[in-house]
């Protein structure tokens, strides 16, 4: 194991050993929890604060989920103590939990998108008299959740589908603070969130800190760690194995303790070099987005995408996959047109790798080797069968080779961490023969060490010969990974450049605005670079 920095030193019971510390608002001690023989959580400690915001980080698989679905009454522990706001507290449920104030905001939002904002809030805590719904009393706890959030203007009575994402979070965050919540979580936040929304977000956990809240903010991006919390955790394995001011610890330190290791690269550099144009994409349109597109991708070349949430980037990966019925436009590959179905893209080489892994990318209740195969069953079939030990041979090798991590080959997808999960969809692709794989925010939602290894497998299938489309909203990845870089804007593609070209403000510039005169236009913006120099963190 290796051992924290000194900044990052902790007691017995894994809490920063500076001295005399303040009466912690949530103390979570020594917890333990088993699944079978599986210990997802070993001893581990937690201690939040008043009015601080505390950052939970750790690879997935490392039992941050575990703890907090303790703390939220979803798991009961099997060993260790709780107390909140100085009290005693092991909640039976999740319901129990949140009435004595605990409050958790999840990834993907759960909310009832044809029911009210004031009806969303108070489901499960409607207040009634006389055993009749009192809208009034209703009306003053959502107005008085909504002004704690400085958000007085959003309109009870709007139905939450017709919200935009930032704002819908902010009713899932209303809803807690009605239940008077001490403590709030929320569990990597910004995964759909646009940087607007993500700046108002950390608005709002400032206010919240500033209000006496406690605050657990688990996120990947360091970044976005060091804009908004206070204190840091490290969970690895299972166990605590760090903890302390953020401003004492290193980028490089937080990363160390995470994955066990040091990390000399975080964005590994595999050196290939482009040849021949490989894809040509010539006027592709779709109402709404995207619209007339045109761009060409090299063998060897990795080909990346900015742009806003909305500009268009995921409605142009599913048109050059076929998934989508376009207009006009034509889609070549080695100079052949391609007919606009998934079946022909996947036979011209095409494989797709969806943002939505959960939903569109993988069969969650399926096996590994059933999602690894899927596409390609006729390599593992003999006279129309399928040949158990073919499939088993195959997924044995593309599991080895991008080093899953599971109990076998039969274990269902689902019960995989967020960065096995995409390992397998990944794989999958490679597994059907594809030479062009478009993958759609392929590092979301996973750890640090597992991006580390897709940027360097990307840089791997490169150099093999592969074209890889990289669509991102992260413009660290994409400035260090890509060879060029293209910026969609409102469904068009507004601009090309060597990726050493451009900067994090001339790619926003355009994002937002879609001005065409800021960068060099088209399809041939010169031979790129064979290794881009890495910039930033993940």
């Amino acid at each position: 194991m290796t051992s924290p920095s000194p900044a990052a030193k902790t007691s017995a019971g894994g809490q920063p050993a500076t001295g005399q510390e303040p009466a912690a608002l949530l103390d979570m001690y020594r917890i333990t929890k088993r699944f079978g023989a599986t210990v997802a959580l070993d001893e581990v400690s937690l201690q939040v604060d008043e009015g601080s915001v505390l950052a939970l980080i750790g690879e997935n698989g490392a039992g941050k989920s575990t703890l907090m679905k303790v703390l939220s009454g979803a798991h009961q522990p099997d060993s260790g103590s709780m107390r909140l706001d100085g009290q005693p507290y092991a909640p039976a449920g999740p319901h129990e939990a949140r009435l004595a104030g605990a409050g958790m905001i999840y990834q993907e939002l759960n909310l009832a998108p044809d029911l009210s904002v004031e009806d969303n809030i108070m489901l499960g805590q409607e207040q009634s008299r006389w055993g009749l719904l009192s809208r009034r009393a209703q009306r003053q706890a959502v107005t008085a959740a909504l002004d704690q959030l400085g958000h007085r203007d959003l309109r009870p009575a709007a139905i939450v589908r017709t919200l935009p994402v930032g704002l819908q979070q902010l009713v899932e965050i209303a809803r807690s603070l009605v239940n008077q919540a001490r403590v709030l979580v929320f569990d990597e936040p910004t995964s759909s969130l646009t940087r607007h929304d993500t700046l108002h977000l950390f608005e709002v956990i400032r206010r919240l800190r500033d209000q006496g809240l406690g605050i657990i903010y688990i996120s990947h991006y360091l970044e976005e760690i060091r804009e908004v919390c206070d204190r840091y955790a490290v969970l690895r394995d299972g166990r605590s194995v760090g903890s302390g001011s953020l401003s004492g610890v290193s980028e490089e330190q937080l990363v160390s303790l995470m994955v066990g290791r040091s990390i000399d690269e975080l964005f590994p550099q595999v050196p290939h070099e482009p040849g021949e144009v490989l894809l040509r994409v010539s006027s592709l349109t779709r109402r709404p987005l995207p619209t007339d597109v045109s761009f060409e991708v090299r063998r060897g070349e990795i080909f990346g995408i900015a742009g806003l949430v909305g500009a268009g980037r995921t409605e142009l990966l599913r048109a050059l996959f076929g998934l989508d019925a376009v207009e006009r436009g034509t889609v070549e590959v080695a100079g052949q047109p391609t007919a606009a179905s998934p079946a022909a893209r996947i036979r011209a080489g095409l494989g797709f790798v969806s943002e939505d892994r959960k939903s569109e990318g993988l069969a969650l209740t399926r096996s590994i080797a059933d999602n690894l195969t899927l596409s390609r069953l006729s390599a593992c079939s003999r006279l129309g069968f399928l040949s158990l030990n073919r499939q088993r041979q195959a997924v044995d090798h593309w599991m080895q080779r991008m080093q899953v991590r599971a109990a076998g080959q039969s274990q269902p997808v689902g019960e995989l961490s967020g960065g096995n999960q995409q390992k397998v969809a990944i794989a999958r692709v490679l597994y059907q023969h594809a030479s062009i794989l478009l993958l759609d925010e392929p590092t979301r939602g996973i750890d640090v060490g597992t991006k580390a290894e897709i940027y360097r497998l990307m840089g791997e299938l490169a150099r093999d010969g592969h074209a890889v489309i990289f669509v991102s909203s992260y413009l660290t990845e994409l400035l260090a990974v890509c060879d060029r870089i293209a910026v969609m804007s409102r469904g068009r593609l507004r601009a090309v450049r060597n990726a050493a070209d451009w900067t994090s403000e001339d790619i926003m510039s355009i994002a937002v605005a879609g001005d065409e005169g800021t960068a060099d236009e088209g399809t041939n913006a010169g031979p790129p670079p064979a290794s881009p120099a890495p910039t930033g963190h993940p």
